[in-house]
């Protein structure tokens, strides 16, 4: 572990030290093991999060489906904020990594001050925005008769935003340095507190929906707290954050915000196709159909976690390899990731298929939810069919934006969400007359041509960053 020394150049302990060396070894070593190494605490983590996002749907579920309704109407909202973190948490990744596979370790302290800049002053202007215009957005959305619940949960979740776009921040910052385990324990320590709180909070403190959203809050906070004290308290991370060390730089704002925007948009995308395909149930269908697709979707989010996972330990594997000029890195990282994800994918088909009817039980445990357990079961026996298709786009997803290809990555969710999906979705459902079922075969096969679609771009992509590679190589030589 001696050659990558020298990135480190502040006079740390020894323990800081070795765990500086341990995680950039592990990012700029062998590029399977480096995927495997980043991605398995982030698959533990999602693992945690997606707990607790099941236990909050079962607990609001036990209010009823217009309770559960109500959270589905808030989700697409949500997502956008979710996505707004998400993505400026990837710029982060991907820029720092980058500087972290060229030896630049000031500037990749550089970058995660610049992330956090960044946030506050987006959560300073959109909480308010939000909070005061959520009710249009909810009765917009079609939330109806629900609107009054979706308002209660929403407003106090919305009020947290900055506590979770901050967290998504500081988890890039871990990513980026491939210490991905303190990502794992901080998201387990903020799911368990949060599970413990939703039964206190909606049941025994009788705030119903205002309860589940509460403990959200609590937990988010939290949360941030633990990350902080991390950076600030135990200074054992390999990239600091000190304030007084901070210059604002416009380029490495607009390296973040390079792939951090085109990211966030993507997430914009999943929003504004989850929104028309509320609409498509609530026209085919009504606000069941949307319960089942809220409570169902939080179970196929389950399957999703190590493809997801693998994404995200691409990004960062990719911005060293690309960072260190080593294109050759980026073909190894990418052809691993898909395989395992296609393999998993195939085991997760199965598994779905056989235990759907149990699995949907726990939406329909209520004497106010049981009929929905029928139509959940189908959900989820028809959406396994994709799975082995998801690796393909996400993991090409997760090479352009790792190599600072943002747009890229956002014309391929473009293509996988409104032009594949919600056109097919509209084309079964509706021209077909197909109904509820032509929705989950809509998903189901626009999110097949999406993977495909990605993973030949990436392929091209690759080869021919190898391409010029080798010809700069031979004309130096």
């Amino acid at each position: 572990m001696s050659e990558i020394t020298p990135l480190t150049s502040d006079p740390q302990s020894t323990e800081r030290k070795d765990a500086i060396t341990e995680g950039v070894a592990v990012l700029t070593g062998d590029p399977k093991r480096a995927v495997l190494k980043i991605a398995v605490p982030i698959m533990v983590a999602m693992l945690f999060q997606a707990v607790y996002n099941l236990a909050d749907a079962v607990w609001v579920a036990g209010l009823g489906p217009d309770a559960l309704a109500a959270v589905g109407f808030i989700t697409p909202i949500f997502l956008i904020f979710i996505g707004l973190g998400s993505g400026l948490g990837a710029g982060v990744t991907s820029a720092a990594s980058r500087r972290i596979g060229a030896g630049d370790k000031a500037g990749a302290d550089s970058v995660a001050m610049h992330g956090i800049v960044i946030v506050l002053a987006l959560s300073a202007v959109v909480t308010p925005a939000l909070l005061f215009f959520i009710e249009p957005l909810v009765l917009a959305l079609g939330a109806g008769e629900t609107a009054a619940y979706a308002v209660e949960y929403g407003s106090i979740i919305f009020a947290g935003t900055v506590f979770l776009l901050f967290a998504d921040i500081l988890y890039a910052v871990f990513t980026a340095e491939g210490n991905t385990r303190r990502t794992m324990y901080a998201v387990a320590a903020s799911a368990v507190l949060n599970i413990v709180l939703d039964p206190i909070l909606i049941y025994g403190a009788g705030m119903g929906i205002a309860g589940a959203a509460w403990a959200t809050l609590i937990s988010m906070g939290a949360v941030c707290a633990l990350l902080l004290s991390w950076f600030l308290v135990r200074k054992d991370t390999y990239i600091a954050i000190d304030w007084r060390r901070f210059i604002p730089e416009w380029r490495t704002t607009v390296d973040i915000l390079a792939v951090g925007i085109p990211t966030s948009l993507e997430f914009v995308l999943m929003s504004a196709a989850t929104i028309a395909i509320n609409a498509i149930l609530v026209h085919v269908a009504g606000p069941d159909a949307v319960a089942v697709y809220t409570g169902g979707w939080r179970i196929v989010f389950f399957a999703l976690i190590p493809f997801i996972a693998m994404s995200i330990a691409v990004v960062s594997v990719a911005g060293a390899a690309y960072g260190g000029r080593k294109h050759e890195k980026l073909l190894v990282a990418h052809s691993f990731a898909v395989r395992a994800g296609i393999l998993i994918g195939l085991s997760l088909s199965l598994a779905t298929w056989f235990f759907a009817p149990a699995i949907s039980w726990i939406f329909a445990y209520s004497a106010d939810s049981a009929h929905l357990a029928g139509s959940i079961t189908a959900f989820l026996m028809t959406m396994c069919f994709f799975y082995p298709f998801v690796s393909p786009g996400m993991i090409s997803a997760g090479v352009f934006e790792g190599t600072g290809r943002g747009l890229f990555a956002l014309a391929l969710e473009f293509f996988r969400n409104l032009v594949a999906t919600v056109a097919i979705v509209y084309f079964f459902a509706i021209v077909l007359d197909l109904g509820e079922a032509g929705v989950w075969w809509g998903i189901v096969v626009g999110n097949i041509l999406g993977g495909i679609v990605g993973y030949g771009w990436a392929r091209l992509y690759i080869a021919r960053l190898i391409a010029v590679s080798r010809k700069a190589t031979a004309a130096a030589a």
